[in-house]
């Protein structure tokens, strides 16, 4: 397969899961692996759920022109932060996922490219804001903020976010993407993922997806490995990731870097 385009996952991927919640950059292996790919001329696109600063922060760490997939696919920006694609969710089903959130007494997120409103201040939603470069706003309306979402999401724990997104899923079908993270459930509009913005940026750039590897590690990024010509998932990855790639890293020190500096020849 002849490989003119890399789509690379954040968190988990580029960044050790182990490091999520800190300002952290790609280790030097990596970086000098993603310059040796755009030397070779591939193009690499980053394609994470952190909002347009954190996302594009990592872009221009890297040295990458964009554009940058963010926000779990929900939208898709230049690198001087002009947004090119959006899919905002349905207004009506964004206020049944918060009602629901209420109904169950769990804090809720509501959230654009560049803003995340949430009902209730958390370590997680703290993590989140520092990855994703802003600084999240607490107040117990989210709703009234004036801002039209791209998305909400429901905040529990790793024994509850399962079962709310069976509940979810049962309520809305296809009509909403909901993502089963292990601390929050994360409802989007159906064509707002990693796979689909992935899509439209190939068409951008004259590129078949059957030229695109695409690399992560979690529900977020199953669309996107499943999308592409060759999906990796990484070994620590998540159900939603194995199910969708076509391979599977090892556990050795480096992996990712190895793959990238044979992709780069």
């Amino acid at each position: 397969m002849g490989v003119k385009l890399v789509a690379l996952d954040i968190d988990g991927t580029l960044i050790d899961p182990a490091h999520y919640g800190h300002d952290h950059t790609p280790p030097p292996r990596v970086s000098a692996a993603v310059a040796a790919l755009r030397d070779s001329g591939i193009a690499v696109v980053l394609a994470s759920g952190r909002m347009f600063p954190g996302t594009a922060k990592i872009a221009r760490h890297l040295g990458l022109p964009g554009p940058v997939i963010c926000q779990q696919g929900c939208s898709v920006h230049l690198i001087d932060g002009t947004m090119t694609h959006e899919f905002p969710i349905a207004p009506a089903s964004a206020m049944e996922v918060i009602e629901y959130a209420r109904q169950i007494e769990r804090a809720y997120e509501w959230f654009n490219p560049l803003r995340y409103i949430v009902s209730r201040r958390s370590e997680a939603t703290d993590r989140y804001g520092v990855v994703s470069g802003i600084t999240p706003e607490y107040r117990p309306d989210p709703e009234n903020s004036g801002v039209a979402p791209t998305g909400v999401g429901i905040i529990s724990s790793r024994s509850e976010a399962n079962g709310i997104h069976r509940a979810l899923v049962s309520h809305h079908g296809e009509s909403l993407h909901l993502l089963d993270f292990p601390e929050v459930t994360v409802a989007v509009a159906p064509e707002a993922n990693k796979g689909h913005a992935l899509s439209l940026v190939c068409a951008d750039l004259g590129i078949d997806r059957h030229e695109v590897v695409a690399i992560g590690d979690s529900v977020n990024d199953a669309a996107m490995l499943a999308w592409a010509g060759m999906g990796v998932a990484m070994s620590h990855s998540d159900a939603y990731a194995l199910d969708a790639a076509d391979r599977v890293l090892d556990e050795q020190v480096d992996a990712l870097a190895v793959l990238l500096e044979g992709l780069a020849g």
